[in-house]
Order: C-alpha cells, then structure tokens, then sequence
C-alpha cells in the first residue's frame, strides 16, 4: 500500500509533519479563540475540529493509496456530480442563498468539492488536448469548464470561493504551458474592470493591451475576441458595481479605507490589526490575549484565526505557521515539475494554488491588505469542509511524490 512507503520518502514525511503542525496549531487556536464564548456548544469547538482531523487522516490515507489514473478516468463524472450539486443548492436555497447540505453528522460545503472538481477536470482536458496552446477553441472550452461551476458559486453567493476559480485557471493554463505573453492577455479583461473606475486608467490600459497584441501577434481570432472582452469589461464597470450586494460594496470601500465605518464593515479589519500589532514580537501568551478573550475580534475561530495567533503568539507565532506552510508549498511545486505524468502534474499544481492563494487571502485580509473574502485559513481555521478539503490535496501531493516515475 502507498501510505505504507511514506516513512521511506523524506519528502513525503516532511509533508505529513507540515500538515500535522498546521492542523494541531489550529485546534490549539480554535481553543483558545472560543475558551470565553458564554456558549458551551461553541467552546467545544476544538473538540469537533479534532474529530474533523482524524476524519481527515483517514481520508488522507485513502488518497494516497487510490491510483491517480483512477482519478484521471473519473474527472468528468466528479465534474459532472459536483455541478448537479452546486444546481441542487440553487433551486434549494432562498434567492439562492444556501451553501451547504446538511447530511446529519455535518454540512457539506459543496463549493469546497467544486474546487478539487475544478482541478482534475481541467488537467484531464488539458492532459489530452490535441489543440495548440493558443488555439482559441481550447480556450473557450477551459473557460466553459471554470465558469459553470464559478457562476453557480456566485450565486450563493460566495466571492472569496469564485476568485479561488479563477486562480486556477491563470495558474494551470500556465504550467500546461500557455506563454506568459498570453497569460497577461487573458488577465486583462479582469484589470480593465478594475481600471475603469477612471477613464484616464483604463485608456492607458488599454492602449498597453493593444501594443502587447502588436508585438506578439497571436492571430485575427485571438487579438479581436481580446479587444472586445476589453472593451466590454470597460464598459460594464458601473452594471457590475450596481450588481453587487451592498455588504461586498462597503468590504470593498472599507478595504480601501478602515475608518469609513469603524463600527460597522471596517470594525473587523481595525480590530485585527489591533489584536496582531499588540502580540508584538513573543506575543501575549496562550489564552492571554485580551482582543480575543474580550470577543473584539469577529469570526475569530475561522476566517480572522490568523488574528488571534498574531496576538497570542505574536511575530515568531506567525512566522512558524508560514514557514510551515512555504515548506508545504515548495515541495508541493517539486512534486509537479518532476512528476512525469501530466495529468499529476497538473493535479498538484492545481492542489498548490489552492491552498496558496486562500493563504494568501486569509492573512492579506488578517493584515488589511486585502478585502474580506471569508476564504479560510487552509489546516487551521475551523470548519470540516475546509480541513477536508486541505487533507485531501496534500493525500494528491503525498500520492504524486511516491508515483512521481509513473507514466
């Protein structure tokens, strides 16, 4: 069995103990985030996230031993499944709402499934595409495959969940080998929405987008559907904006400015860099933290955890989590540029990026340097969807390292 042969790689047992640190740091976390919650149900959290980890060991375990070919047979059908899902939620929720089934013993978050859905589907196809790189056929089916799911996401709606989709898809075009040139055109509709808050921005965009397709010339087909989605991104700014809840509108204003509503949107972001700035370089101490113990901090148990491990642990606390998770994450990145196979190559990578950017997120949002997404912090937040989820690409990256010579 495969699970057996992971005491005979250091990699992969450099992988194991990462994970096992993240997660059991988290349950140390969870605990003392919630030892002052008047509810009795909520400070028995730490207790469910550490029947969720050995849950998730065990799912672990059965990732490592499944082939990964049976993976790559069984892409389209997981895709497939998910989407039924996802549409399930749709038509069950309030205004489409919901998020979750409720099976019982625990609330299936589908749209944490819908990522790992997301990456095998995309590395079967682009495994076994014959089209060129650039061919815009296989674009536009790759889209198709990302923004299904995505829109169906949306819906809930669910922001932080939809940027993770996109991610994906930048990084995985990437390494099945799509120029960098290409992927700066393929990003541009997304910064001509952005710039088009200032006309004098976007212009000067989108006359950099035209000098790029000059130089690189990638076809009639290619450089006219680039001009229009540009255009057309410019010219939807004010109906997108207009579309968005008012909740997102304030987390976006507020991102750029804390103190427009200090007691309400921006109440979050102020207290958590409170909280992390008083936790110095050695911290206050475990349980001593006086934003947390005082319930200052919102959410403080998943999506703002990195918050209260600022404060209780302060600068070597933190430090110890990254370099955790950055040895996670180079090793994750070895993994796909040995791996011989193309489909574990995408696979992993895909696993990579996931976690790297709701890492990303979750402590650019900790620290205000990114809006509140509610994206939470992979191993350590609480939640047993997400430590599933995490479990399960790093059984994808365990399972590729000890295979990595199949064909």
């Amino acid at each position: 069995m495969s699970i057996l042969r992971i005491k005979d790689s250091h990699s992969a047992l450099l992988l194991v103990g990462c994970g096992l640190l993240l997660s059991l740091f988290g349950i140390a976390v969870i605990h003392s985030a919630l030892a002052s919650s008047s509810s009795a149900y909520e400070r028995g959290f730490y207790l469910r996230q550490t029947l969720w980890l050995f849950l998730s060991l065990g799912l672990f375990a059965a990732v490592v031993s499944i082939p990964v070919r049976l993976s790559e047979v069984f892409a389209y059908v997981f895709y497939a499944l998910v989407i039924v899902l996802l549409i399930g939620l749709l038509l069950k929720g309030s205004s489409g709402a919901a998020r979750w089934y409720n099976l019982g013993f625990m609330n299936l978050q589908v749209s944490e499934v819908a990522k790992l859905a997301v990456i095998f589907v995309l590395a079967r196809y682009l495994s076994y595409s014959r089209r060129p790189v650039n061919s815009m056929r296989r674009f536009a089916y790759v889209i198709m495959l990302v923004g299904v799911p995505m829109l169906l996401v949306l819906t809930q709606p669910d922001l932080g969940t939809a940027l993770v989709f996109v991610a994906l898809l930048i990084v995985i075009l990437f390494w099945s080998g799509l120029p960098l040139t290409y992927m700066i055109l393929l990003v541009s509709p997304g910064v001509s929405l952005i710039a088009s808050s200032h006309w004098l921005s976007w212009l000067v965009f989108f006359a950099l987008v035209l000098l790029l397709l000059n130089l690189i010339k990638p076809g009639i087909w290619f450089s006219t559907t680039t001009v229009v989605v540009n255009l057309m991104s410019g010219m939807i700014m004010p109906f997108v904006w207009n579309k968005l809840h008012d909740y997102q509108k304030m987390r976006i204003l507020v991102f750029l400015d804390p103190g427009r509503d200090p007691l309400g949107a921006g109440y979050q972001i102020i207290q958590s860099k409170v909280a992390i700035g008083s936790g110095g370089i050695w911290g206050k101490g475990y349980m001593a933290g006086t934003q947390t113990s005082l319930a200052f901090i919102p959410e403080r148990h998943t999506d703002f955890i990195f918050s209260v491990l600022g404060e209780e642990f302060g600068f070597w606390g933190g430090l110890i989590v990254l370099t955790a998770f950055a040895a996670l994450l180079l090793l994750g990145v070895r993994v796909a540029f040995k791996a011989r196979n193309k489909f574990t190559s995408l696979i992993v990578i895909g696993g990579v990026t996931v976690l790297a950017f709701q890492y990303a997120v979750n402590i650019g949002m900790a620290l205000g340097l990114m809006p509140v997404t509610g994206l939470p912090l992979p191993f350590v937040s609480y939640g047993g969807s997400s430590l599933l989820l995490s479990w399960t690409i790093l059984g994808m990256l365990v399972n590729a390292e000890l295979n990595w010579q199949e064909y």
